[in-house]
């Protein structure tokens, strides 16, 4: 890929980034206690949905066109490793007897 098509690409990512920052900003400032009426109308809260949506999806398509693996998912201290595998022997198989009616 040409330098010029790299910071292109930069460009783009840039102003998907300023736009989803905007957007959750948005979404953060007019955040309401439960039980009270939003200000934002449900057509406007699922087109920011939308939107979001899409950024993200162009996001990714800018990763692998770029070759980045984006691996990055949340995960808790104590979950094993998704690639670890665990070996069960199979002497530690047991059959589960019915009991009888």
């Amino acid at each position: 890929m040409s330098e010029q098509a790299d910071q292109l690409m930069s460009k783009e990512a840039r102003i998907l980034r300023a736009m989803r920052k905007t957007l959750t900003g948005i979404i953060k400032d007019t955040a309401t206690e439960p039980g009270m009426k939003h200000p934002l109308s449900g057509d406007t809260i699922e087109d920011i949905r939308q939107c979001l949506g899409l950024i993200a999806a162009r996001e990714q398509e800018l990763l692998q066109e770029a070759g980045v693996e984006n691996n990055m998912r949340p995960k808790f201290i104590d979950e094993p490793d998704a690639d670890a595998s665990t070996v069960v022997p199979i002497s530690s198989i047991t059959r589960n007897k019915k009991p009888k009616s």
